[in-house]
């Protein structure tokens, strides 16, 4: 992108099986910041920020970074010329400038791209910021990432943080108002960030509404395999066995309920942000693959061997998530 863009205005045994217990075995320790600091929210100076990436997650920070008076002025970068200009149309940015142009007139950075290249372009943006520019990226993977820039002169500089919040759409179209309002946001590694990058970022998410907490690189991968990842996976490989049997029953999508699209709705995510966090997170990945697919062997089992007992205990069991999820 040459050419400096502008925006006018603003708008089968036990239920459990050994594999399950690797999170306990791993003993991972999470802190929910905001019980160490709830402060800090109101007294913000303005700064000029730029988002590298002003997609679904891009866009919708961007709307509450402006919002919450956060910002002075919101540069966009994206390397999809429609893209850069949708957000300029929807006003979710100031202007579109290229990527060293947006490093040079910026006080924080913040990468919202998918995480293959993140690893690539984070040591290349650190090279180029000064001792007082913060960086920040917003990726669902981060153990790769922070390897990535190990030793960099300045490290310190960059604060790893992965909102937990997405849809299933892309683009700066789908950017949502209020998006991250009472939605965690994990903070990787915080002591090997600057104390003043890392107050200053905590400060942003606590305005625009979000819950803090702390944890290391691993036990964030480990848990985001957990808790988001294999949703994803899960909904693609519904979605590819309902779409070979429709093969067959063209009338199969006229019976399916709220709840099938409820369940496959992850499916229609965007494969060329996931398939690099899957290949990132690889280890994880296989490892609640494995005992999900031992879960599925336990169903299959209970219906082979007419066992509707172990059927119920399974189903009961599943049904303690209710105490979790509300």
């Amino acid at each position: 992108m040459k050419k400096k863009q502008t925006s006018k205005g603003r708008k089968g045994g036990g239920i459990v099986s050994a594999t399950s217990n690797h999170m306990e075995r791993k003993k991972i320790a999470i802190r929910d910041m905001d019980h160490i600091a709830p402060g800090g929210v109101r007294a913000m100076q303005r700064k000029k920020i730029a988002i590298v990436g002003v997609g679904l997650i891009g866009g919708s920070l961007a709307l509450q970074l402006h919002e919450k008076k956060i910002s002075s002025k919101l540069i966009g970068v994206d390397t999809n010329e429609f893209h850069a200009q949708k957000a300029l149309e929807l006003e979710l940015v100031d202007e579109v400038l290229p990527l060293d142009d947006a490093i040079r007139e910026s006080d924080v950075i913040i990468l919202a791209i998918p995480v293959d290249h993140m690893v690539a372009l984070l040591p290349r943006v650190l090279d180029k910021v000064n001792k007082t520019q913060v960086v920040i990226d917003l990726g669902s993977t981060k153990s790769e990432l922070i390897r990535a820039v190990k030793g960099h002169p300045k490290r310190g500089r960059y604060v790893a943080a992965h909102p937990m919040w997405g849809t299933e759409y892309s683009g700066p179209q789908a950017a949502v108002r209020g998006a991250f309002e009472k939605v965690a946001v994990a903070i990787c590694n915080a002591r090997e960030s600057d104390n003043d990058a890392l107050e200053w970022t905590k400060k942003m998410f606590r305005k625009i509404g979000m819950r803090l907490l702390e944890m290391d690189a691993e036990a964030h991968d480990l848990h985001a395999a957990y808790v988001s990842h294999i949703s994803h996976i899960t909904s693609f490989a519904l979605a590819n066995t309902v779409l070979e049997k429709e093969r067959e029953e063209e009338a199969i999508f006229e019976l399916a309920s709220a709840g099938f699209e409820s369940t496959v709705r992850l499916a229609k995510s965007n494969p060329a942000m996931w398939v690099p966090i899957f290949m990132q997170n690889k280890d994880n990945v296989l490892d609640v693959l494995n005992e999900h697919i031992s879960q599925l062997k336990k169903f299959k089992s209970c219906l082979e061997k007419e066992n509707p007992e172990y059927l119920l205990e399974l189903i009961e069991h599943a049904n303690k998530i209710r105490s979790i999820i509300k």
